[in-house]
């Protein structure tokens, strides 16, 4: 592949395959982003490991100095070890400081010292410190080496649910917030106890993560932590706790506060995450209309997806080892981040420039469409050169049947009748010889006709019929359409005096008219004439050629007008005659169908356009 198709290659999630994409492999360019997962979000681990950190401080004291500083550190280091690794880097931060003030607080009786200077709280400082930074470290390097060898989602942005004008909202809330309830407080709520104090605290925590959601909640926690210890936990002024309920109940604020912080993040996502698959599903749907509405071309697919989210799409076809374009649609954006997902070895879909709700399964699902849409267009192109090949063989096959009997059989009859006459040793008489010269007449008529007829149907399957229209009387046609037919004089012809002109080509009119004729008058019995009926009706003309043969039952009346429809193989002709009448009517822009004549037979109506009187006639000669 060319230098600027050089892109890393990804595998994309298992959740694509509901849009029917298995197996499909996004590439994206290398400077786009890293293979990088963020790791588990801090609003499940920070509950998680703050209550394993309370329960550390909570055996420590039980056990009433049984367990040592060092074991206390060692536990606490422990929790930071096991859940740094495993979460998004930013919590290992409030990890360590929540297993530092664990360690300090609950390393040696009396448990309620928060004392922060000292050997115990630099020791436990420097350990949580190395620990968390170490522990975050690797549990990043070992993500990005996993994400080099196992399936990853490439999204192009992480939906949070709380945009960054909501989270300095809630940080301003609590920088603004607590200092000012910290004062009031402290001017005004003497009459309070400790337990008050925490649950008007947990009131503007808990309005700064609804505003901001997790990280100002959190922040809003520990700060809140920090001046109830400061200004309201004995003795005033200093980190040391007195009373180890007091720390407890610091220690259960904390986890409260950081518990509903949790929560209301989450709920933001879940939102978010819901109206970003009501987003997806609208596109898919409306991508769906647009094809079951006949527009499923791999075009029509593309310019759905640029119309919808923006950016440049390519469908690219590899062909002898060069990507070859098969549709596009959009502008390119200098700059932009390539994403490919490649369908199979030799098909790919290439996009850029996309808007955020260009999902990389929504991306899939539009690929999926792309890739089925030019599948289906191939086919429809092959079913239609197979039709084309399969009505050509049924032509070759009619032809064939026609050159070996129905061309066949005028031509010996006229070729006996002319080696009779040229025999000098019989002698013919005036009735014998005018007989014989009839019955050439007849068979070279009739050997006319079919070769005519095979020729204009090859006229219309070539479509290089041109009809020439204008003002054409019915009884100025009718009559020329007679000549050379068989007991011509059996047919009737009725046509109005005032019957307005048609639109119509004579000649091609005079051609619809012979071969309807010649079906009636070949069907109609003896003793009941065919007959040519014409009328008005509105602005159309009706043509009725009627017989009062056996008819044609209502399942077969659209088949007489294919080519080389036979319903009786033992009469004559190939089947052609009502076809080119079909084709010639409806090619001056007329119509032609089949109806019941009343008690027995068949009656072909021909309607055409009619004009104005007063336009002078035309008839072909």
């Amino acid at each position: 592949m060319a230098s600027t198709m050089t892109e890393s290659r990804h595998s994309v999630a298992e959740s694509w395959r509901s849009y029917g994409t298995r197996g499909y492999r996004p590439r994206t360019d290398p400077r786009s982003r890293p293979p990088w997962r963020r790791g588990l979000p801090a609003p499940y681990v920070l509950p998680a490991g703050f209550a394993a950190l309370l329960a550390v401080g909570t055996v420590a004291a039980g056990l009433h100095g049984r367990l040592t500083a060092t074991g206390v550190l060692i536990c606490c280091a422990v929790v930071v070890a096991a859940l740094a690794p495993v979460a998004e880097p930013a919590a290992a931060v409030p990890l360590g400081l929540v297993g530092w003030l664990t360690a300090v607080g609950f390393s040696r009786p009396p448990y309620a010292d928060l004392r922060l200077t000292g050997v115990v709280p630099e020791r436990a400082a420097v350990t949580l410190a190395v620990t968390a930074f170490v522990a975050a470290v690797a549990g990043a390097v070992v993500r990005q080496w996993a994400a080099r060898v196992t399936l990853e989602s490439v999204d192009r942005r992480r939906e949070n649910g709380i945009d960054l004008r909501r989270q300095l909202a809630g940080g301003a809330i609590a920088a603004a917030g607590l200092p000012a309830l910290t004062a009031l407080l402290t001017a005004f709520g003497t009459q309070l106890d400790l337990s008050d104090d925490l649950l008007i605290y947990l009131v503007l925590v808990v309005a700064s993560t609804v505003v901001g959601g997790f990280w100002p909640g959190v922040f809003a926690a520990v700060a809140a932590c920090l001046l109830l210890n400061w200004y309201f936990t004995k003795p005033l002024h200093t980190f040391t706790i007195a009373e180890p309920r007091n720390l407890l109940a610091l220690v259960l604020f904390v986890t409260v506060a950081v518990a509903v912080s949790s929560v209301v993040h989450l709920a933001a996502r879940r939102e978010a995450d819901a109206s970003r698959s009501a987003r997806e599903t609208e596109s898919l749907l409306g991508l769906a209309q647009t094809v079951l509405g006949g527009a499923d071309t791999p075009g029509d697919v593309l310019d759905h997806l640029t119309s919808s989210h923006g950016g440049h799409a390519e469908l690219l076809e590899r062909v002898s080892g060069r990507w070859i374009m098969v549709a596009s649609s959009g502008t390119t954006e200098p700059g932009a981040s390539m994403l490919r997902f490649e369908v199979r070895p030799d098909l790919a879909l290439e996009v850029n420039g996309q808007a955020a709700s260009a999902t990389t399964s929504l991306l899939a699902g539009y690929t999926a469409q792309a890739v089925a849409a030019l599948d289906r267009a191939r086919l429809r192109t092959q079913a239609a050169q197979a039709e084309a090949l399969a009505e050509g063989d049924r032509m070759r096959t009619a032809l064939l049947r026609a050159v070996s009997h129905d061309l066949r059989t005028p031509l010996a009859s006229i070729k006996a009748s002319v080696s009779s006459l040229r025999q000098t040793d019989v002698s013919w008489s005036a009735e014998d010889e005018a007989e014989l010269l009839a019955n050439i007449e007849q068979n070279a008529d009739r050997l006319d006709a079919l070769v005519g007829n095979l020729l204009d149907m090859s006229r219309l399957q070539a479509g290089s019929l041109a009809p020439f229209l204008r003002a054409t009387a019915i009884d100025e046609v009718a009559p020329v359409a007679l000549r050379g037919l068989d007991d011509a004089d059996q047919m009737l012809i009725v046509v109005p005096d005032d019957l307005p002109l048609v639109r119509a080509d004579p000649g091609l009119l005079e051609r619809v008219l012979a071969n309807l004729f010649s079906n009636a008058l070949r069907h109609s019995p003896p003793d009941q004439r065919p007959a040519l009926r014409a009328r008005e009706d509105g602005d159309r003309v009706i043509l009725d050629v009627i017989d009062h043969g056996c008819g044609v039952p209502a399942e077969l009346k659209e088949r007489i007008f294919e080519p080389f429809a036979r319903l009786d193989e033992r009469s004559p002709g190939v089947g052609l005659g009502l076809a080119v009448a079909k084709g010639f009517a409806e090619a001056m822009g007329g119509a032609i169908v089949a109806i019941d004549t009343p008690r027995g037979g068949l009656t072909v109506r021909v309607t055409m356009p009619a004009l104005m009187s007063g336009v002078p006639a035309t008839v072909s000669r």
